[in-house]
C-alpha cells in the first residue's frame, strides 16, 4: 500500500549530495519531515552557538533586596569604559488586586531608567536617573522601562516602553524616545510617543479583561514593546515586539510577534512595514546586522522560538540555526565586531534573572560557537 506521502523527483528540489548527507535512500517516498529537511536553506553551522550558565555581576548591579533592576539595554562603549541602561524600581509587586492606583501591578511598573558604566563589563557603577516618568497626565506618567540604545553620528538615542496611568489589564502602552549628545546626558524626550498600538480590536464588554475580544485586531493591537532602532541602509528601521488583543495560546507559548517600522530620521516619524508582522514567534527583541542584513535571536514563545534568524532586506527572515537555553532579555555588546562572525555580538553581553516572584537582576551571559560534535580525543571534520 502506498501513503499520501509518496512524492516525486520533479516535486522537491533534490541532489545526490544533499539526499545521501539527510539519510534519503528512496526519493520516491518522501514524509513530511523529509521535505522540510529538503527544504531547509544551506546555511552551515556557523550560526550555531551554546550559552554558558550566566554569572552574577559586581557593585551596584549586584543583587540588592527591595530594588528591581531588569531589561538592560545593550552595551555600548564610550572612552574605554562601558555603558548600559536598564529599568529600575523599587518594593514588591502586588497585580491587579489591589489598588492599581497606588500599588505596583509588574515588576516593571512605576519604574525609571537607570544606567551605570564600568570598565572591564563586570564591576559596575550606577550613576544615575537617565530617563524619569513624565508630568501626570502624560503618556509616560506611570512608567518608563525596557531601554534600548543607538549611538548614530555622534548622537545618542533611548527608545523604552511607556505606560499612562491607571495601569489598567487593557492598557495599551506605547514607545518613547529621547536623545543626547552626550551618553550621560542631559536627555531630550520627544513629547509624543513614536510608536503606539494599531487601533482596530474591539473589546467585549466593559470588564477589564483582555482575552474577551470583539475583533482582535492586528498583531499588536493590544501592545508595543521592547524597542529597538538599528540604522541599515540609509533608513531606522524600529524593531518591536507586538501583543495582540484576545491573546491566544500557540504552540505551548504564548502569540506573541515581531514587527518592525521605519524612518527617515532617527527622531521619526516611524511607519510600520505593511508586511508586519516580520516574526511567527519571539519575544523580548535581540537585533544586529551581519552581512548586509539582519539577525534576530527569537526566543520564548511560539513555534520558531529559540532560533536564530537572518533577513537579507530586514523584514524576510528565515531560520539559520536553532539554540537551547537562551537568556532572558538579552542587552547585546554592542561595541563587538559584528562582521566578524555571524555570532561575534552573542559572545557576553548582560540579561537579568529572576531572584524571586518580586525582584530581578542583572547578570551577564556567555556563549561560545559549537560547530563540531566529538568525543575526547576524536577529531573533528
Amino acid at each position: 500500500m502506498v501513503s499520501n506521502t509518496e512524492n516525486t523527483f520533479s516535486e522537491v528540489k533534490l541532489s545526490k549530495s544533499k539526499l545521501d548527507s539527510l539519510g534519503i535512500t528512496n526519493a520516491q517516498f518522501l514524509s513530511a519531515a523529509s521535505k522540510r529537511a529538503l527544504d531547509w536553506p544551506e546555511v552551515g553551522n556557523q550560526w550555531f552557538v551554546e550559552f554558558e550558565e550566566v554569572k552574577p555581576l559586581m557593585g551596584d548591579l549586584a543583587y540588592e533586596e527591595g530594588v528591581c533592576r531588569r531589561d538592560p539595554s545593550a552595551v555600548i562603549k564610550h572612552n574605554n569604559t562601558y555603558y548600559v541602561w536598564y529599568s529600575k524600581s523599587l518594593g514588591a509587586t502586588q497585580g491587579f488586586a489591589g489598588n492599581i492606583e497606588k500599588d505596583k501591578v509588574f515588576s516593571w511598573d512605576r519604574c525609571d531608567i537607570w544606567y551605570a558604566t564600568s570598565k572591564d563589563g563586570w564591576t559596575w557603577k550606577e550613576e544615575g536617573v537617565a530617563i524619569s516618568r513624565g508630568e501626570k497626565g502624560s503618556f509616560d506618567d506611570r512608567s518608563v522601562f525596557t531601554a534600548e540604545i543607538m549611538q548614530y553620528e555622534g548622537k545618542y538615542y533611548l527608545s523604552y516602553q511607556t505606560v499612562k496611568s491607571p495601569y489598567t489589564v487593557r492598557v495599551k502602552n506605547q514607545v518613547g524616545l529621547a536623545w543626547s549628545d552626550s551618553p550621560n546626558g542631559p536627555w531630550q524626550k520627544l513629547p509624543e510617543p513614536i510608536l503606539s498600538p494599531a487601533d482596530n480590536g474591539i473589546w467585549l464588554g466593559e470588564e477589564d479583561n483582555r482575552f474577551k475580544v470583539e475583533k482582535k485586531g492586528d498583531f499588536d493591537s493590544h501592545k508595543v514593546h521592547d524597542p529597538c532602532i538599528l540604522p541599515y541602509k540609509g533608513k531606522f528601521y524600529l524593531y518591536y515586539k507586538g501583543e495582540q488583543m484576545g491573546e491566544e495560546i500557540n504552540f505551548g507559548g504564548r502569540q506573541i510577534r515581531h514587527g518592525v517600522a521605519i524612518a527617515d530620521n532617527p527622531l521619526g516619524p516611524y511607519e510600520k512595514s505593511v508586511y508586519n508582522p516580520i516574526s511567527n514567534s519571539g519575544h523580548e527583541i535581540c537585533v544586529w546586522p551581519y552581512d548586509d542584513g539582519i539577525a534576530s535571536l527569537i526566543t520564548t514563545d511560539g513555534p520558531e522560538k529559540n532560533t536564530i534568524q537572518w533577513s537579507p532586506d530586514g523584514i524576510n527572515f528565515e531560520i539559520v540555526a536553532s539554540i537551547q537555553n537562551p537568556p532572558h532579555a538579552i542587552g547585546l555588546n554592542r561595541s563587538a565586531d559584528a562582521e566578524n562572525n555571524p555570532t561575534e555580538i552573542l559572545r557576553w553581553g548582560l540579561t537579568h534573572i529572576y531572584n524571586n516572584d518580586d525582584y530581578q537582576s542583572i547578570h551577564r551571559f556567555s556563549s561560545y560557537n559549537k560547530t563540531s560534535h566529538t568525543a575526547i580525543g576524536e577529531k573533528g571534520a
